[in-house]
């Protein structure tokens, strides 16, 4: 446990300077040793306005979404016994984007866009469950993995489906709603409001996966092997299933579909400190918020005033970096 906390440790100071970096950049320049008694006792400046206005909601709400991708990118690698699995690709991505585009086309108000996206996720998770999850049980009691690319097809066949709706109403939409709705697609945080409901999904959805730890650590010796052992495979990995469609369902609610946060950041701490679950999951939760915290503040200071998608950030960082770590440690296993 002495291991695990110095871990935390240093990844929960890097989130605070990372948190700290994003507070104080902007087209208003705020001195980094005043924002922790600015956000204690606000003075009524401009300095405390934009503060607590417009970056705190937004630094929340990009630390949450990365916490919620990396989290579920590290459930869903155990899920699929698959190093390179990625929280989308079960098609929740294509089914938010679906619904967020849905209500940008229409026009409505920003919390409907958020709704739409939300029940495009959900519908989504329902769907992959109510086809695949006898796969899930199937999967488990027999030991093998003959199964799970049944349970990875049924979700990219809704992909592909959402993607084809998709780009029928990218066609059809009219140009005042076109730049949003790609930013929206690429991955855009500055709508964003809700940091707090986020950040909450995420200490919940964290506080239900930690527990679970020890018992994920052994089902990562396979299905057999653990159940061997006494887990309770089945519903283990129907409940792995589900945190991590939840958790991928309020991150593209909340910033859209920012990629690679769910791939690299699971990878890269398993390859730093290895692959106990009890270390990785909140490990996961401060180096994917602090990830995502920086890219966002790159976006909206490298071409300011004009805002970069958070998402074309992500990826520029996520390509070369897992590059590298694949050059470095080899093809992962």
């Amino acid at each position: 446990m002495g291991r695990a906390l110095r871990i935390w440790s240093l990844l929960a100071l890097a989130a605070a300077l990372a948190l700290l970096i994003a507070l104080a950049s902007g087209s208003v320049l705020v001195d980094p040793w005043s924002v922790p008694r600015l956000l204690l006792a606000p003075d009524g400046s401009a300095a405390a306005e934009v503060l607590h206005q417009l970056r705190l909601p937004r630094a929340l709400a990009a630390f949450a979404t990365g916490g919620l991708l990396a989290l579920a990118g590290a459930l869903m690698q155990v899920l699929l016994r698959n190093p390179l699995a990625d929280p989308y690709e079960l098609g929740i991505s294509g089914g938010a984007a679906a619904g967020a585009l849905g209500a940008l086309w229409l026009g409505v108000a920003a919390w409907a866009v958020h709704a739409g996206a939300l029940a495009g996720a959900l519908a989504t998770i329902v769907l992959v469950f109510a086809i695949a999850h006898r796969d899930l049980a199937h999967l488990s009691a027999a030991g093998t993995q003959d199964s799970a690319p049944r349970l990875l097809l049924t979700g990219v066949m809704l992909a592909a489906g959402w993607t084809a709706l998709i780009t029928l109403m990218l066609t059809l939409a009219p140009q005042a709603q076109l730049r949003g709705m790609l930013f929206w697609l690429a991955g855009d945080l500055s709508g964003s409001d809700g940091g707090w409901v986020a950040l909450a999904a995420l200490a919940l959805l964290l506080a239900l996966a930690w527990p679970l730890a020890r018992e994920l650590n052994v089902l990562l010796r396979g299905p057999a092997a653990a159940q061997a052992l006494g887990v309770r495979v089945v519903p283990l990995r129907r409940a792995l299933y589900l945190l991590a469609s939840a958790a991928a369902a309020v991150a593209v609610t909340t910033a859209g579909s920012v990629g690679f946060v769910g791939l690299v950041v699971p990878h890269a701490l398993r390859l730093l400190f290895g692959n106990d679950q009890r270390v990785l999951l909140p490990g996961c939760v401060l180096a994917g918020g602090s990830l995502l915290l920086l890219a966002d503040t790159a976006a909206r200071t490298l071409v300011a005033p004009q805002q970069l998608p958070v998402g074309v950030i992500t990826a520029l960082l996520g390509v070369p970096s897992f590059l590298v770590l694949l050059l470095r440690r080899g093809a992962p296993r």
